[in-house]
């Protein structure tokens, strides 16, 4: 084999490497035609509270996830999953969202089987602006039923699924629209 068309060959095949572990992969981009199918509301009626929330796409194709938070019956919490399928995060750093809020507190989640009982987890407040969050992953803690666990930060290869959870322990209406969530 010619010398130079291995180096060439070797040289494709890192720049090809080096690019997929750099480059965004988009998890989630909203837009007008979006199907919310593998999406789904989680409230805290599975405890006996009464919050509502709802996802929809508004007229630009953005994520609208809004809703009413009550205290009442022990509630606090509404929460958006989306199931997205195995995701490798190996040479990944970042969940990067694009948002716009309420100027409210609210958490991203993930677990790296959607049937882990602790979700990784990660506070952000919102700015009233379209803005970009970044959130490290090495950086999320995990979480059960809002208790920090004695566990590693997130150090998996992988998730499987992500929230977004609203639950100041306060009574209000939220409203946040999402954009994009990706993984750099």
């Amino acid at each position: 084999m010619n010398l130079s068309f291995f180096r060439i060959f070797v040289l494709v095949i890192f720049t090809i490497f080096i690019g997929n572990t750099l480059m965004a992969q988009i998890l989630y981009d909203f837009n007008t035609e979006s199907k919310l199918e593998n999406w789904f509301i989680v409230n805290d009626d599975v405890m006996g509270g009464v919050s509502k929330s709802k996802l929809f796409l508004d007229y630009e194709g953005n994520g609208v996830f809004k809703g009413r938070i009550s205290t009442l019956n022990n509630g606090g919490f509404a929460s958006v999953r989306f199931n997205c399928g195995r995701v490798i995060s190996k040479n990944k750093k970042d969940i990067v969202i694009r948002i716009k809020g309420d100027k409210k507190k609210y958490q991203i989640r993930i677990k790296s089987n959607r049937n882990d009982y602790q979700s990784y987890i990660m506070d952000f407040i919102t700015s009233g602006e379209w803005e970009t969050i970044k959130i490290p992953l090495k950086s999320m803690y995990a979480s059960f039923r809002g208790r920090k666990l004695n566990m590693d930060d997130f150090d998996k290869n992988y998730f499987e699924q992500i929230s977004i959870l609203v639950g100041n322990k306060r009574n209000e209406n939220f409203e946040l629209r999402i954009k994009s969530i990706e993984l750099k």
